[in-house]
């Protein structure tokens, strides 16, 4: 028998809703790149469902417990006292998600001496001390290209919704108000600027492609550049760091894995190389930007705005400064936990524990880390080391509830 130990965000405050906005949601059998879908045995959860948060528990009770396999969902994931770290001390497998990550630091990995696979219900693996899980011999797995397209559409939304100022103009029309001058002294044309993507894999390359209709200039940086005919099919130009992206364009969007290379990547000398005025949205993850420096870049001007929906941690204490600085498009984070996204990526998580129960060989796409060190998609985005780094920041979120 394994003890799996799964955290989830909590359910709604209202309660689980007793009616969907739609009866059914399309079916997604593969992707771009030719990737299958996740294919379990089965599942047990109609498509659409909620099943991200507490109540939902991924839809995997039945399948675990019809397997004599235990099943323990806990939102209450941060400090000595929480739920979490009570049960992680005998659990065999971790299953967490990005948007509300049971950070799994080399103490903890320590502590859990029978921790044998940390699963991430999603994409993003950062929360995991992955260098600790190299050296335990833990094998860390995701459900890769899930909700990558949940993500590029939420890229595009935050950067039409920052450039054409539609956040501030939404609420004058709550607030009762008609004042025009006031919505656009603000609002620009996405038409003709220039726009760039720090990584073109999955997610980056979706929003290129996503982005070319609106008659863009694009732009990208990745450590591994694109076949030609993809350049020449979306009129790329290729920047070979950073610094030459962050110079050339008027929007950026951050789409790379959070690791010891890109922790505070965008710091106050990077974004001091963008142009005045330039839009940073990021859906990656937040320690990838500096906190304070993105806060006395839109003080400053230097940025005109900032979106998108990860923190660092999550969830972001309430006194967090990105809820109350200027001119942001911030969301919880949300871009990935889609009630489509959700149906696919639980139904990855089953198809991941199908093949590790029954000791069959998870989906090379899917791992991160596996026999002492970085593999499948983990060898290919990722480096050695720790971002998990400050998690215990997460126990000012409680505090403050």
């Amino acid at each position: 028998m394994a003890k799996v130990l799964c955290v989830l965000y909590d359910d709604p405050i209202d309660g689980f809703p007793p009616k969907y906005a739609r009866d059914s949601i399309p079916h997604i059998a593969g992707y771009a790149d030719g990737q299958t879908a996740p294919t379990p045995d089965a599942i047990d959860f109609t498509p659409g469902e909620l099943l991200g948060s507490v109540s939902g528990e991924l839809g995997l009770r039945k399948f675990l417990e019809a397997n004599g396999h235990e099943l323990v969902v806990t939102s209450d994931k941060d400090g000595a006292d929480s739920t979490f770290e009570k049960e992680l001390v005998d659990a065999d497998v971790v299953i967490s998600q990005p948007f509300w990550p049971a950070y799994l630091t080399a103490d903890r990995i320590a502590k859990a001496k029978n921790l044998k696979l940390a699963l991430t219900a999603g994409i993003g693996s950062d929360h995991v001390d992955l260098q600790a899980a190299m050296d335990k011999g833990v094998t860390v797995a995701e459900v890769t290209f899930c909700n990558s397209i949940s993500v590029a559409e939420h890229v595009v939304m935050q950067i039409l919704s920052l450039v054409r100022n539609y956040i501030p103009s939404y609420q004058w029309v709550v607030n009762g108000g008609w004042n025009i001058a006031d919505c656009v002294e603000r609002s620009y044309d996405l038409e003709g600027m220039e726009v760039g993507t720090v990584a073109a894999g999955r997610i980056g390359l979706a929003v290129l492609r996503r982005l070319k209709p609106f008659g863009v200039n694009l732009h990208y940086y990745d450590k591994h550049r694109l076949p030609v005919d993809v350049e020449e099919e979306l009129g790329l130009t290729f920047h070979p760091n950073v610094e030459s992206l962050a110079k050339a364009c008027d929007v950026v969007t951050i789409n790379c894995p959070l690791h010891p290379e890109t922790e505070h990547l965008f710091d106050d000398a990077m974004i001091g190389k963008m142009k005045r005025g330039s839009y940073l949205v990021n859906t990656a993850r937040g320690k990838i930007c500096d906190r304070d420096a993105v806060v006395r870049a839109l003080e400053s001007g230097q940025l005109a705005g900032y979106a998108g929906d990860v923190w660092f941690p999550q969830p972001a204490p309430k006194d967090h400064p990105w809820r109350t600085m200027p001119n942001h498009g911030m969301t919880p984070h949300i871009s990935g936990t889609s009630l489509s996204a959700q149906t696919r990526y639980a139904a990855g998580t089953r198809e991941i524990l199908e093949c590790f129960l029954a000791g069959k060989p998870i989906r090379d796409e899917y791992l991160i880390v596996q026999g002492g060190a970085l593999a499948g998609t983990g060898a290919h985005s990722y480096t050695a080391g720790d971002a998990t780094g400050g998690s215990e920041e997460a126990e000012k979120y409680k505090k403050a509830s």
